[in-house]
């Protein structure tokens, strides 16, 4: 067997590793990365509660008369009367517990938890959570949370002023801190269909799910309702229950389809084109105006025996530039790459780029719907 020297080798491996990086960016997605099926789905969960054992960095429960009351009746239910106490502490805060239900959550099984303060506490970390209920949307308690906070950030101030804060110190997460008590009941295995739901409603993508679908399955299996959705009926003649059958659909590969689309961040100045994206035949020139005043200090002084003063005069300095900028052609149907390099071509910044693609769309040159974030 011959021998290649370290550099062949090493040649080889970056040109099979760059065919495996191709290979797997044109690999056709699966179904279950495009859309949703009816009723596996997540449920948000909310509940009020008290975080207790903080170092004076809780509420201020003069400034938080929620935080006192909470405070007051837990004692009570605990069987201490703090109604006619005083109390005065900072090593209590409220705070705001969320987390969510996933799809088919069994009773017994635990969930992970979002707390994060709702008065004037500085900081949760070092809290302990007490048990606290977790509604859904129909006032029903489905889990009940509790335990210690991981808080990611910290706080440091000195006696001067002087202080330090890194992340977010007045929200945590405590995982595996919430206990499922009530189960969302849905019976997928006996129902005859179910609706998939497209993430990105489009008529082709439906179609081509359908007709992947009863090329697996069979002829009936799936029908598309409209662009997001599509209904998947159980064959008669199917072995298995809607389980096994959603199991054989959901790893089906389908390639997508999507509208010509630009979305634009006008903040940061981020620009997103889609691969459809044409432009028509146009000619594009692009330059820059850059106006800079500058001022310089000069001292004034009077004449030889005279009553004047030596005062500081301004020297303002105004210059105006204008970049050269010639026009570029770009072609007409020429695919997104080629767009990309045509405006590169002019040596524009993003943020003029923006402004380049809206007067496109207001010349009716560009094929594609643009939207602004």
């Amino acid at each position: 067997m011959p021998r290649f020297p370290r550099f062949a080798r090493a040649l080889l491996l970056s040109c099979a590793s760059l065919l495996a990086l191709g290979a797997s960016a044109e690999a056709t997605p699966r179904i279950k990365d495009i859309a949703d099926f009816e009723g596996v789905r997540e449920n948000q969960l909310v509940g009020y509660g008290l975080v207790v054992g903080l170092a004076g960095t809780g509420d201020s429960l003069r400034n938080s008369p929620f935080t006192r009351q909470s405070l007051a009746a837990m004692l009570e239910r605990l069987g201490v009367n703090a109604t006619n106490g005083n109390l005065n502490t900072r090593n209590v805060a409220a705070v705001m517990v969320t987390a969510n239900l996933p799809a088919f959550a069994s009773q017994g099984s635990r969930i992970d938890v979002t707390v994060s303060a709702l008065g004037d506490a500085r900081s949760l970390a070092g809290g302990q959570l007490l048990v606290t209920s977790l509604i859904g949307a129909d006032q029903q308690v489905y889990a009940v949370a509790q335990g210690a906070l991981a808080v990611g950030g910290f706080a440091a101030e000195g006696d001067s002023g002087s202080s330090v804060t890194r992340g977010v110190t007045t929200a945590g997460r405590i995982a595996s801190g919430a206990l499922v008590e009530r189960e969302l009941s849905f019976d997928i295995a006996s129902r005859s269909d179910l609706r998939i739901a497209l993430r990105n409603p489009d008529f082709t993508t439906a179609r081509r799910i359908a007709e992947a679908i009863n090329a697996a399955i069979g002829p009936g299996a799936a029908r598309a309702l409209n662009p997001g959705s599509v209904v998947l009926t159980r064959p008669a003649g199917f072995a298995g229950d809607m389980v096994q059958l959603v199991s054989q659909v959901e790893s089906l590969e389908v390639e997508i389809d999507a509208p010509a689309r630009i979305v634009i961040d006008e903040t940061s100045g981020v620009i997103v084109m889609g691969e459809h994206v044409r432009v028509s035949t146009v000619a594009i020139a692009q330059g820059n105006l850059t106006i800079s005043v500058s001022e310089t200090p000069r001292v004034s002084q009077p004449a030889p025996l005279s009553d004047g003063e030596t005062v500081v005069v301004p020297q303002t300095d105004i210059q105006v530039r204008e970049d050269p900028g010639g026009l570029a052609v770009i072609e007409g149907g020429v695919p997104l790459r080629q767009l990309v390099d045509g405006l590169n071509a002019l040596g524009v910044s993003p943020r003029d780029m923006i402004s380049i693609l809206q007067a496109l769309q207001a010349a009716g040159a560009i094929q594609a719907q643009i939207e602004v974030m």
